[in-house]
């Protein structure tokens, strides 16, 4: 039976490794990630950075990333974790104005794409990247004879009227994004109008990733919707996890110009913590090969590390946009409310 987690829910594969929210241990001989509930790192990249530095790592669960950020923040003069992981461009500008974050310039910068390092403060360094975009359903458009959506503009069309199912912008990390990519694809006096020509088509809104893909979507579940908002990597997961050999993914991504936005997640040293060299070892090691050719296999997104070498499913099957939309962190953190309020009033009110 093909395992039903392979993206979101992952964060559990390491439960034995997880604290309470909320408890800390000054035990000097252990140092503390805290994370949102989708992190997920193998056992034995684990082991290794422990036998390496004879301490112990633990993982603080925190929630998805607005949650884990809105606890960083609220205990930040008496932090819970010694290092954060994933804070992502859509939370950075909120996450640095915090002033949690201690700078540190990791050798390993080297090895990552100036594109990636959005903070030149060097308090948040990239970990990992991913595209959020539309994935189809091949074989419902394969029998239908239709042509699979090539740009957002063909969702508005009529032939494409009650295929797609995207996340809220307000509940879901790729809602999020989406919504994201639609603002700097569409301008900001432009998005809504896509949008309301989207609701107008009979668009279906799920809370979260998991019911859009494994609820309705209709490659994956018994759902009646062949296009839904996912990642540029679920064609690799949905290959990875199939219950069979398969030479092509029953998915495929959509990832022309202005179709896909991309997520970049950050680790942090949180100011405050008293193991501030382990903290610059960990995130030393978060960015070495080592964990980071970890990351495809165990989160599904593309490690930031250029010298990280992917796994065959990830070369074959996993899609990177070579123009994703931008929008930048500032804008992000002055609109995101507004974006969001405006999305919620146009298309669920």
């Amino acid at each position: 039976m093909k395992k039903i987690a392979w993206v979101i829910l992952l964060g559990t594969a390491m439960s034995a490794g997880w604290l309470t929210p909320g408890i800390a241990s000054a035990d000097t001989s252990e140092i503390i990630l805290m994370a949102h509930d989708s992190f997920s790192v193998g056992k034995a990249v684990v082991a290794k950075f422990e036998n390496r530095h004879h301490v112990r790592l633990r993982f603080l669960k925190a929630g998805d990333t607005g949650a884990m950020l809105n606890q960083a923040i609220l205990s930040k003069n008496n932090p819970m974790a010694d290092v954060l992981f994933g804070v992502d461009n859509t939370f950075l500008s909120r996450a640095l104005a915090a002033d949690m974050f201690i700078p540190y310039r990791s050798p390993h910068l080297g090895d990552i794409p100036d594109e990636l390092k959005l903070d030149p403060s060097y308090r948040l360094l990239p970990v990992d990247y991913g595209d959020v975009c539309l994935n189809y359903d091949r074989k419902w458009f394969a029998a239908k004879g239709l042509a699979p959506p090539a740009r957002l503009e063909d969702l508005t069309t009529p032939a494409y009227s009650g295929l797609t199912v995207v996340e809220n912008p307000a509940t879901s990390s790729p809602g999020l994004a989406f919504l994201l990519a639609t603002v700097g694809h569409f301008g900001r006096d432009g998005y809504l109008n896509f949008w309301k020509e989207l609701r107008d088509g009979n668009v279906q809104v799920t809370a979260s990733w998991k019911k859009a893909y494994w609820g309705s979507f209709s490659a994956a579940s018994k759902g009646d919707r062949p296009i839904v908002v996912s990642y540029a990597s679920s064609p690799a997961a949905e290959v990875h996890f199939a219950d069979k050999l398969m030479e092509q993914s029953p998915t495929a991504a959509v990832v022309q110009k202005g179709t896909a936005f991309r997520q970049i997640e950050f680790v942090g040293i949180l100011r405050g913590t008293k193991k501030a060299d382990m903290a610059r070892k960990l995130v030393d090691f978060m960015l070495e090969r080592t964990f980071q050719e970890d990351i495809p296999l165990q989160m599904f997104v593309f490690p930031a590390n250029k010298t990280a070498v992917l796994p065959a499913v990830f070369v074959k099957h996993a899609r990177v946009a070579e123009h994703p939309v931008f929008v930048s962190p500032q804008d992000i953190a002055a609109h995101r409310e507004e974006w969001i309020e405006a999305w919620t009033e146009t298309v669920l009110r």
